[in-house]
């Protein structure tokens, strides 16, 4: 099966609205509006891929249970692994954040990204 579509064209009304709360990460400026919508997930749940779309704001991530790969398709946000160098992260870009990474996430302009969620 084959599906595609444009991740960058949708509307946000396409996307699930939630707040970002734990466990996927801790908002640490005040409550944080996200939007998503998963378009695949294998049949034993370890892979999941999809759209996600953040408002501004910081966060604290820790993924120990799972990794996640990420491409920017609109906005920019600052990544910091804790004990590593920040780095910016606009449009076009890919970012890896492997089992074991935290850090924090900050959202300069509303983030929208296409992702790939992984467990061991």
């Amino acid at each position: 099966m084959t599906i595609a579509y444009r991740a960058a064209d949708l509307d946000a009304s396409e996307l699930e609205e939630s707040l970002l709360a734990p466990p996927s990460a801790t908002p640490l400026s005040g409550d944080i509006t996200v939007r998503s919508r998963r378009e695949f997930e294998s049949e034993d749940g370890r892979i999941a891929s999809g759209t996600w779309e953040t408002e501004t704001g910081q966060s604290r991530w820790e993924f120990l249970s799972k990794g996640e790969i990420i491409h920017v398709l609109s906005g920019k946000m600052t990544v910091l692994r804790d004990g590593g160098e920040e780095v910016l992260l606009t449009p076009g870009d890919t970012a890896y954040f492997p089992i074991g990474w935290t850090g924090t996430w900050t959202v300069h302009e509303r983030l929208r990204k296409v992702f790939v969620v992984y467990t061991a």
